[in-house]
């Protein structure tokens, strides 16, 4: 049959198109033929041939597995995309029950998932913003030498600590630049301020001004979570006292990001504890071409899912039952 009169034939309907589609599949995605040659062994245009494929795909008879070699989700992360509008997700799984492993083993793994991420973007960034903490800290530790030849990192929120540590969780931007080959501009004030117009007239003085204008520049921005507990840094490091975290949990917080504590709904929770934060404001976010967060653990569930809810990301690396959690709660 001859290209035109095959142009001429139309497709049969139910059980005939259906094993022309077997065929077509089993030629095209098994026998690797081009859709030239299928057209050819069939009697039918390439046109056709592309059509049968298309359908076969749309109605079941052929089924495309994606496969990482890496531990990926890709199910949980299209899930989450589809969801929440998601530019991309990145979901390790967790650990399993029974095994003993904790929230501490899960951050691990994302961390690293994140570290191989952001090691990943195209076209290389010549500016990158981030901010800091434990999960930031273990971030950092999977970037690979010269993930991205010379960066910029730029800090987005105050880290200059109250409180001597032995852990340096507030040297993130060093590190992210130390094995980047590049330079790091820091914001040396702290995180919370005693009063308002304090956070005013550091935020007007022109050296840190022109590092919150460097963090509003960044494409992307990289940040973690803290959950809502005595434990969390912003305490540990002398900015809020335990009884502070009780407050907010009776204020509907869930936790911070940047420092800022929000309730369920993505809205800050505390106006007057958030006009003595120093940092980025959370809406930038939203403008950002990758605003990646970082969260793994069950104390951070509520607050991921806030943050979707109220579009500060649009990047999640996360741990697979954070990501359940999530889809369990979308329309919630």
């Amino acid at each position: 049959m001859s290209a035109e009169e095959a142009a001429s034939v139309r497709l049969p309907s139910d059980e005939q198109r259906e094993q022309l589609m077997v065929q077509a599949a089993k030629l095209f995605y098994d026998l690797e033929k081009t859709r030239t040659e299928v057209a050819a062994e069939l009697g039918l245009t390439r046109w056709q041939v592309s059509r049968l494929l298309e359908e076969a795909r749309a109605s079941g008879i052929v089924r495309i597995e994606i496969v990482p070699r890496s531990k990926r989700r890709p199910d949980l992360e299209t899930g989450l995309q589809r969801a929440f509008g998601l530019r991309e997700a990145v979901v390790v799984p967790g650990p399993g029950p029974g095994s003993g492993e904790d929230d501490a083993t899960a951050l691990e793994f994302v961390a690293e998932a994140a570290g191989r991420y952001i090691a990943s973007i195209q076209p290389r960034l010549p500016l990158i913003g981030v901010s800091w903490g434990r999960t930031m800290a273990a971030v950092a530790h999977w970037l690979p030498p010269k993930w991205n030849d010379g960066v910029h990192v730029v800090l987005v929120n105050g880290a200059t600590t109250l409180r001597s540590s032995s852990q340096r969780n507030n040297m993130v931007a060093e590190a992210f630049a130390r094995s980047g080959n590049g330079v790091a501009s820091l914001l040396p004030v702290p995180a919370i301020v005693g009063k308002a117009s304090t956070r005013q007239v550091l935020e007007e003085d022109p050296i840190i001004a022109r590092v919150l204008d460097l963090a509003g520049q960044a494409p992307v921005v990289c940040f973690s979570m803290g959950a809502l507990s005595h434990e969390n840094v912003l305490v540990g490091s002398g900015y809020i006292e335990p009884a502070d975290i009780d407050r907010l949990a009776g204020r509907g917080a869930v936790g911070d990001l940047l420092g800022r504590f929000i309730d369920a709904r993505g809205e800050i929770a505390d106006p007057e504890l958030d006009q003595r934060t120093i940092g980025l404001r959370l809406e930038a976010l939203r403008a950002k071409q990758r605003a990646i967060a970082i969260a793994a653990g069950k104390p951070k569930h509520a607050l991921v899912l806030a943050c979707l809810r109220a579009r500060y990301m649009n990047v999640l690396v996360t741990d697979e039952a954070t990501a359940r959690f999530a889809l369990e709660h979308v329309d919630g």
